[in-house]
């Protein structure tokens, strides 16, 4: 299992595909909060803005930051294959420009038990409730964050896992349903054509 946990850095806002934003620093951990990937990320775009107060990123970190083509592919080759663990994942991996199958993610901010009248809650606020921890109390530590979503996973790992299985029963379940509808309603109508061998 893997997090992917990440600090913003701001940049121009006319900037391709970042909406403004770009990862300066990308980590992971491992399922047991031990950290297995911790790289600074030179962005493509030029920084106009590091947020240090929010991100702890300084010009110095850059000199050494790798491009983000390189970060990019390790961090594809770490989560194949792998359950990836997070909050509001779907950020980090448009960020990242990277993909992972639906059924691999479990996101904090995503599962239906965490949510307040139906709204998604801030990992800050599930950190307190579920660990009774504070993060986030001064710059952002993806390490931090990587932990808390992963400790909050795990604490909730057997009913989130069976709850996921019973979403892909029922899932199958209505796609079979919908393609013997289908089958039944094509045989049925008079425009569909019958080829006959």
């Amino acid at each position: 299992m893997a997090v992917v946990g990440s600090t913003w850095c701001r940049v121009p806002v006319a900037c391709v595909g970042g909406g403004g934003q770009s990862r300066c620093r990308v980590q992971c951990v491992n399922s047991f909060g031990n950290v297995v990937y911790d790289e600074y990320v030179r962005p493509m775009e030029r920084i106009v803005d590091y947020r240090t107060h929010i991100s702890g990123i300084r010009p110095k970190h850059m000199n050494k930051a790798k491009d983000f083509s390189i970060v990019q592919k390790d961090i594809a080759e770490l989560i194949t294959g792998r359950v990836l663990v997070g909050h509001a994942l779907h950020h980090d991996l448009k960020v990242l420009l990277l993909g992972h199958p639906k059924k691999d993610i479990r996101d904090t901010s995503e599962y239906e038990v965490f949510r307040r009248e139906g709204k998604r809650r801030s990992l800050k606020d599930l950190a307190a409730q579920e660990l009774s921890v504070k993060i986030q109390q001064q710059e952002h530590c993806p390490i931090e964050d990587a932990r808390a979503a992963m400790f909050i996973y795990k604490k909730h790992k057997k009913s989130w896992e069976k709850n996921k299985k019973e979403q892909f029963r029922f899932k199958n379940k209505q796609k079979k349903r919908g393609n013997k509808k289908s089958a039944e309603a094509n045989e049925k109508d008079p425009n569909v054509p019958i080829v006959l061998l």
